[in-house]
């Protein structure tokens, strides 16, 4: 499939598109419709676009080139990287990322993209709205503290803080209640399936499905595990290394986050993973380590609802076991 068309390699980030082809080399383009526009422009009829599955940033280039006709592919960034590792390239730059992610494109098969709906496409963008304005929220808290322990606060500075406090508080529940009236047009019952878990609360259960399509992404639970990065990563060679073994954290962070505050939740709540959860500690495991553990069960649990179409049950059996 890609001998036959001309392959573009695109680095993108907040502002700019890095763009490869072997033909006419390097161009570089803004991050937005003008320069969307501009690309399509260069781009020859039988094309294909890679890049890599960047956060928020990709899909509106991803979206915009699908619904022009154009052929893309979204591929995962570690994937990449690993083979950039293995060419050992010394130089990383913006402009050497879209020439690798060209070059991977040439080199191996690459998955199609599948365009947005429109529900989904305003669910990210809201999502990543959200995600600023609780960075807005922790920075303006954090400034509130400070003032606080000052003893004599400014009261100029102080009343600024507050209104803005309250500002960004009305903003985070107006996105969240449209994501929340977003997620009920498509997917309300996998919604309901998913807060029936202990633990599950309603801010991750819409993640997980906008991030997931409805968890048509994954074919089983390790992929869904593999794709947050919760999955432990093993370090041992030979003798002499032993290393700890970690989670692989080349997921998506926010979702992982937000899985591990619900681990705090379900290790009281919830069954299974309450069980998880004393039985690791009681091991000698660390806190942290059971938690982690626990966040993963969440996510296995999660699947297995939302596949089966059955609501949490704390004493199902599953007929493998």
């Amino acid at each position: 499939m890609n001998k036959d068309k001309e392959i573009y390699g695109i680095d993108v980030s907040k502002k700019v598109l890095d763009v490869y082809n072997q033909c006419s080399g390097h161009l570089q383009f803004t991050n937005d419709e003008r320069g969307f526009k501009l690309l399509l422009k260069k781009l020859p009829k039988e094309s294909l676009v890679v890049m890599e599955a960047t956060g928020y940033y990709h899909y509106r280039i991803a979206q915009y080139l699908h619904k022009k006709g154009v052929i893309v592919s979204v591929v995962n960034p570690l994937s990449v990287k690993r083979f950039i590792q293995m060419k050992l390239a010394k130089v990383k730059t913006d402009k050497s990322d879209a020439k690798a992610i060209c070059e991977y494109g040439m080199l191996n098969e690459v998955p199609l993209y599948n365009a947005l709906t429109d529900i989904q496409a305003e669910c990210l963008q809201l999502f990543s709205l959200l995600d600023n304005y609780l960075k807005q929220s922790t920075a303006t808290k954090n400034k509130l503290r400070g003032e606080e322990s000052l003893g004599k606060p400014s009261k100029v500075v102080y009343s600024s803080l507050k209104r803005n406090e309250k500002h960004l508080n009305k903003e985070i529940a107006m996105i969240e209640e449209r994501l929340l009236e977003l997620v009920k047009q498509e997917q309300q019952e996998q919604l309901t399936l998913l807060k029936s878990i202990p633990g599950m609360g309603v801010k991750t259960a819409l993640f997980l499905i906008v991030l997931t399509d409805g968890f048509n992404k994954f074919d089983n639970a390790r992929q869904l595990c593999s794709y947050v990065g919760i999955t432990p990563t093993i370090r041992q060679s030979g003798s002499s290394v032993r290393g700890k073994s970690r989670i692989s954290k080349v997921g998506n962070r926010k979702l992982r986050n937000l899985l591990f505050l619900c681990a705090f939740s379900a290790c009281k709540h919830n069954k299974g993973c309450r069980e998880l959860y004393e039985r690791i500690v009681a091991k000698g495991k660390s806190k942290k380590l059971a938690l982690i553990a626990v966040s993963n069960k969440l996510l296995k649990q999660a699947f297995a609802i939302v596949k089966s179409g059955l609501p949490y049950d704390e004493n199902f059996v599953s007929k493998l076991a």
